[in-house]
Order: C-alpha cells, then sequence, then structure tokens
C-alpha cells in the first residue's frame, strides 16, 4: 500500500495533538479558523438546467443581458395619461382613446387631455407617465374619466425600464447558494442553463463494536445507529452526493481499508465515534497513519472531541472530520464545524447563521471556559416577545432533545448562569439548513 503523503504545512505543526489531552481546550472560534485555514475549495463546474439548480453554488457571475421590466410598464389596472395636465384645484377630465394588455400595446401617442385603459404589466403608451388606479378614478365612462383634484401624483404607478434589473448589470453573484427566488430571476433574463460547482462527495460511516443497524436484532448492550441516518439527513440538505458506508468494525485492517476506500471516492469523509480519550484507538491510528490528522479538545458541550486533516490514498485524497459518538454531539460538531466547511469546499459565500436575542424562562446552568448549544424551544409569549426554555436533560446521548427542540441556546465562552428572565442568544433550526 502507498504510504501516506502529508502537506508541508501540516495541522500537528499548526496545533499539536497533545492539546488534546491537555485540560486548556481550544475554543469554537479557533477550531473553526483552523479548519477555515485548511481547506481549498474544489473548483468543478458543471451546467444545469435552470430548474434543476436549486440548492446548487452559482460559479460564475450571471449579467443581466436585458432590461427587466423591458419597457416602462403600468404597476396596476387603470388608467395611463400625461402626469402634467393633472389640476391641483380642480377636476381634471379625459377622454379615453383605447386600451393597453399585457403583451399587446397600445399603437399611437396620446395626446393632452387623453388617457389609455391600461392592465398591470401593459407597455406605457407613448405620451404616458402616469396611472390612476381604476378605484380612485372620480367617474368613469366608456368615452371619458374625471379625475378628483389630489388623486394621483404625476409619475404614480408607473414602473420604469430595468428598475429590476438593468442590461449589462450583476442580477446574481458568483458564490451564492441559489434559492427559488433566484431561479425565478434568472428565468426573468431568459436564462435555460447555469453554470454551477459540482454536488461534493461525502463518504460516512459509524465506528463502534456495539452498534447495529436498524435491520438487525439488538444484542444484549448493543444500541442502533442514529449517527448515519442524521447525518444523511443534514448531508441531504446541503446537496451533497452521498456515500452511505454502514458500519465499520473497530479493527485496524478494517478501518484502513475504509478509510482508503472513502478517500478514494470522495472529497471528505466523516465519521462518528472513535475519536475520545479512553476509545479504542485504532480509528485515531488509523487516521493519523493515513494522512495529516489533527484530533483536539474542543471547550464546547456537547461535542469536545473531533478529528480534522487530510487523508491520502493510491493518489487521491480527502478531507477527514472525526466525530464523537454521542448522537447529539454529531449534529452539533456538523452545524458548527462541518456545514462551513463542506460550503467553503464548494466555494460557496459563508452566511453565518441569523442569531435572536430571547428572555430565558427559567434558570439555565453554565460554567465559564466553554461553548454551550442548549436545545430549546422558543416561541413567542402574549406580550409579542421571543421566549426560550431547554427541552429538559441536556445529555449528549438524549437525540430527542433535538427532536423536541426548534433551536440551539448558544451560551458564550465566557458566559456564566443565566437566570430566569436573563437575555439568551439562540439560533432557529431552520437558519442552519
Amino acid at each position: 500500500m502507498n504510504q501516506k503523503v502529508t502537506p508541508a504545512t501540516s495541522l500537528n505543526k499548526t496545533i499539536s495533538t497533545k492539546t488534546y489531552a491537555e485540560p486548556q481546550s481550544l475554543s469554537v472560534s479557533k477550531v473553526r479558523d483552523l479548519i477555515s485555514q485548511s481547506i481549498q475549495p474544489i473548483h468543478a463546474i458543471e451546467n444545469l438546467p435552470v430548474q434543476q439548480a436549486l440548492g446548487r453554488v452559482l460559479a460564475e457571475d450571471i449579467v443581466s443581458g436585458i432590461n427587466v421590466p423591458a419597457h416602462n410598464n403600468s404597476a396596476m389596472d387603470g388608467y395611463a395619461f400625461a402626469g402634467k395636465t393633472l389640476s391641483d384645484v380642480e377636476e381634471t377630465n379625459f377622454s379615453v382613446i383605447g386600451k393597453a394588455f399585457a403583451g399587446r400595446a397600445f399603437q399611437g401617442v396620446v395626446a393632452a387631455g387623453e388617457c389609455v385603459r391600461i392592465m398591470t404589466g401593459a407597455v406605457m403608451p407613448d405620451g404616458c407617465d402616469t396611472v390612476i388606479p381604476l378605484e380612485v378614478v372620480a367617474k368613469v365612462s366608456d368615452v371619458c374619466i374625471h379625475i378628483a383634484p389630489g388623486s394621483v401624483k404625476p409619475g404614480s404607478n408607473r414602473r420604469m425600464a430595468g428598475e429590476d434589473l438593468a442590461i449589462g448589470k450583476i442580477a446574481l453573484r458568483h458564490s451564492k447558494i441559489l434559492r427559488p427566488a433566484d431561479l425565478g430571476l434568472m428565468a426573468s433574463l431568459g436564462i435555460a442553463t447555469v453554470p454551477v460547482q459540482r454536488r461534493l462527495r461525502v463518504a460516512f460511516f459509524s465506528t463502534g463494536d456495539e452498534l447495529r443497524s436498524v435491520d438487525q436484532p439488538l444484542d444484549a448492550g448493543c444500541i442502533y445507529d442514529s449517527n448515519r441516518y442524521t447525518l444523511h439527513a443534514m448531508l441531504t440538505e446541503l446537496d451533497c452526493d452521498l456515500i452511505d458506508m454502514g458500519l465499520v468494525k473497530d479493527d485496524t485492517v478494517t478501518l484502513e481499508a475504509s478509510f482508503r476506500k472513502a478517500c478514494e471516492g470522495a472529497d471528505v469523509v466523516i465519521t462518528t465515534g472513535g475519536v475520545s480519550v479512553g476509545d479504542a484507538d485504532y480509528i485515531r491510528q488509523t487516521m493519523a497513519q493515513l494522512g495529516d490528522v489533527a484530533f483536539w479538545s474542543v471547550a464546547m458541550r456537547p461535542g469536545r472531541p473531533m478529528a480534522f486533516g487530510k487523508i491520502y490514498s493510491n493518489g487521491k485524497s480527502a478531507y477527514v472530520f472525526g466525530l464523537p459518538g454521542n448522537p447529539v454531539a454529531v449534529m452539533v460538531s456538523f452545524y458548527f464545524f462541518v456545514k462551513q466547511a463542506l460550503q467553503q469546499l464548494q466555494g460557496a459565500e459563508h452566511v453565518p447563521p441569523l442569531m435572536l436575542k430571547a428572555n430565558s424562562k427559567q434558570v439555565i446552568k453554565k460554567r465559564s471556559g466553554r461553548t454551550e448549544f442548549q436545545r430549546g424551544i422558543a416561541e413567542t409569549n402574549a406580550a409579542g416577545e421571543l421566549e426560550v426554555s431547554i427541552t429538559g436533560s441536556q445529555g449528549s446521548g438524549i437525540l430527542r432533545s433535538m427532536s423536541e427542540a426548534n433551536c440551539f441556546i448558544i451560551l458564550e465562552h465566557d458566559q456564566e448562569q443565566v437566570n430566569a428572565g436573563d437575555k439568551v442568544m439562540l439560533t432557529l433550526f431552520d437558519g442552519l439548513r
């Protein structure tokens, strides 16, 4: 088998693996920085039909080749005329000389004292710069309308050509994760295909001799593997191509073969279990043997143990994340470390999750020196204020707490006990997806 290849600047030279066992752990922000500094985006572009590009990362700027809208047009149903002819002191009368429809413009020029019945989206006729809504007109007949003074200001209810997007302007910038409105925007420009970064290929597996798949009988002392299912769901939300490698036994031969297979077929490898102090050290030995991997103790709860680096096999390489084994710790580590790294690999812009302030409904115990991610239920009270309570026991193995919660209460590194009524910071789960 090939020998491992390590880069010139080693993670373990940047932060020694000795920090893993030291009481002074790395802060959450430090770990994020170290991961970010080590990630090199993967540049591989493919062109997709616009309707298939949802959730993908835009690879190039989208420049508008047309004005949107293409013409000055009416913002509502009503009558179009020249605003300068309106009187401020008495009723103004206009003769109705025709109609303008969306997609079927009025042919001709509208003179002073004349108007055209116009529909929303119809091109503004020559000579017109103002639209009065139908319901605001004082009197209406087939041949004439009467407008009371002060009913409408000159220039009202008209959308200008290029008001949404002017020709030659950047409509969407590269690195944007495409959302439904972005697809509609490109369609409004007549764009049928869009350049996007290819999907990341992510391989993942669970380790632990006590784990069983859901279709297996549960032997004494064993538990069902939930981590692969939560990982599968979180990675699916990020629109990755997934390689589920199942359960991998805790022995060096099997682990090395699994790591090599994952490395040769994926951009990223994610494992759960086997990185804590006191665990059988097969996974740590194998990671270290195959590449440059650092094992960190992160000053956080849940999710203290973590491994990150790069592994190599047969001329291929892949980033690797070794996450804890406890289910909640896996999800917290993924949302606050792995997700950002995956988006960085795809060349996506980093948009931090929206942080909100809420009143704590109870005492929350906390000691300084670590960041805590408590599972919370946020709701608006009768006074319209956002308040939050924890879901109960916050053990890192209580996956039910994630199912019941709708947010993380984020208690910062130096923060101490929270009293009832104190303000806390939270981020909604929907903002993490």
